[in-house]
């Protein structure tokens, strides 16, 4: 996984589990793309210091990761309701009403 895309999920589901100065900077960091050094002007503390705390939170949230697995069974989860999604459009192309089941694996693709 890229590791943007990686960071912001994880940012997603555990972020509210970090301090809101460590969120502060992870959030402009991955959601903003904020330079360090623009961080570091604003929050009042040196690039090196942004760098070192991005490495922390960095850690913290891969330590989640690695007890709870919530990322990686959103990603396995979304892979199985596209390939629903797959199996319904043939389906639906072969004139098979599939309207409601493809409501109800929206929502559930939403709900993630």
């Amino acid at each position: 996984m890229d590791k943007i895309v990686e960071r912001s999920l994880l940012f997603d589901i555990y972020g509210n589990l970090l301090t809101e100065h460590q969120r502060k900077i992870y959030s402009d960091v991955v959601n903003n793309d904020y330079s360090l050094s623009e961080i570091g002007e604003e929050m009042g503390i040196s690039r090196q210091g942004v760098h070192d705390a991005v490495k922390r939170i960095d850690k913290i949230l891969n330590d989640y990761e690695d007890k709870l697995h919530f990322a990686s069974s959103f990603e396995n989860n979304q892979k199985i309701i596209d390939e629903i999604k797959d199996e319904l459009k043939k389906l639906s192309d072969s004139g098979v009403d599939c309207r409601r089941i493809v409501e109800l694996t929206d929502k559930l693709s939403e709900d993630l």
